[in-house]
């Protein structure tokens, strides 16, 4: 079973939530998204203020709000592309329908990026762990998301193990051990400085022998050094491998969804070191940037898993790329 599957199963098991959760968990992502939307809508609203049709002119402004919403320049040519196409196939579009235009390619992007979701990871063996190696910068979120990611695990009764490979800072061991107590998990650690491979190798050691559900490794984000980072990361998943094969089953890679094209550059350099299996971006709730979700879902092809829409145990969400653009776009264009 994926790691994703662990959430997907047990929702599709449970019965049906109250209209009252899901209009409240609407409302957050709503409210997550807000300056995103706000920032997107008022300069789309002034690209197409006094024009009557979709021209060149009208296209040159969406491709200037999309590269300032941090869609990124590969997407957005992309996308003003399509636009191209479908009016020169329509011969006429009101500049009022640019919207739910708009809204439709986003959606058709996301759907194209998501397209290999069914052959997500491999599959852990029965009886076995479910392994993921968490990599990505420091401040980006990536503590953070491991501990509400084992929170909201263990809250749908798996046990989970997480290992304090990131030897390097001491206020990251300190940081996961309170999420590791708040969240009922186990966690691994050694001495500060200590090898990151052997930190993963104890824990997924005693994971395999306590019976465990899911393996959370916590890694160093320091990309200083391309080549040390790349040879840690190979070393780490080497010694997993050897104690469970086939692991890790996924590399989570953390984005700071507030830094915008920066994300975008983190993404590359990350992909470049190690293979990435899934995104989550997080601190989407406090900026404008939330653009990179669509930018980044979209060049690297790598499912973006989860989004972190405000600092709750449950505002790290499984990315649902329906409600995100229905909660970028509101009831535009529908």
């Amino acid at each position: 079973m994926g790691f994703f599957d662990i959430f997907k199963k047990r929702q599709d098991n449970a019965a049906p939530a109250p209209q009252e959760e899901a209009r409240e968990e609407r409302r957050q992502l709503d409210a997550g998204l807000e300056k995103t939307k706000t920032g997107l809508f008022s300069k789309l609203a002034r690209a197409v203020a006094g024009r009557s049709t979709v021209d060149a002119d009208v296209l040159d402004d969406l491709e200037e709000v999309l590269i300032t919403s941090d869609v990124g320049v590969e997407t957005t040519v992309k996308i003003i592309r399509r636009i191209e196409e479908r009016v020169a196939r329509d011969k006429y579009m009101n500049a009022s329908e640019l919207q739910r235009i708009l809204r439709e390619e986003v959606a058709a992007l996301l759907e194209e990026a998501h397209a290999t979701e069914g052959n997500f990871g491999l599959d852990a063996r029965p009886g076995e762990p479910y392994v993921v190696m968490v990599v990505g910068v420091n401040g980006a979120g990536k503590t953070t998301t491991i501990g509400k990611l084992a929170a909201q695990l263990t809250k749908a009764g798996r046990k989970v193990w997480i290992g304090a490979a990131d030897t390097f800072r001491a206020a990251a061991i300190d940081q996961l051990k309170v999420w590791a107590d708040r969240a009922g998990a186990t966690m691994i650690r050694q001495e500060m400085g200590s090898d990151p491979a052997s930190v993963a190798f104890d824990t997924l050691t005693s994971a395999k022998a306590n019976g465990a559900d899911v393996v959370l490794i916590d890694t160093a984000g320091r990309l200083h050094n391309k080549i040390n980072l790349m040879n840690e990361l190979t070393k780490i998943r080497n010694v997993m491998s050897k104690v469970i094969p086939g692991a890790p089953h996924e590399v989570m890679l953390v984005l700071d969804g507030s830094t915008g094209q920066n994300a975008f550059e983190q993404a590359r350099q990350f992909t470049q070191a190690t293979q990435v299996t899934s995104l989550a971006i997080t601190k989407l709730d406090g900026t404008a940037k939330g653009g990179v979700v669509i930018g980044i879902s979209d060049q690297f092809r790598i499912p973006v898993r989860y989004i972190g829409i405000g600092e709750g145990i449950d505002q790290l969400r499984i990315f649902d790329r329906r409600a995100f653009v229905d909660a970028l776009f509101g009831d535009a264009g529908k």
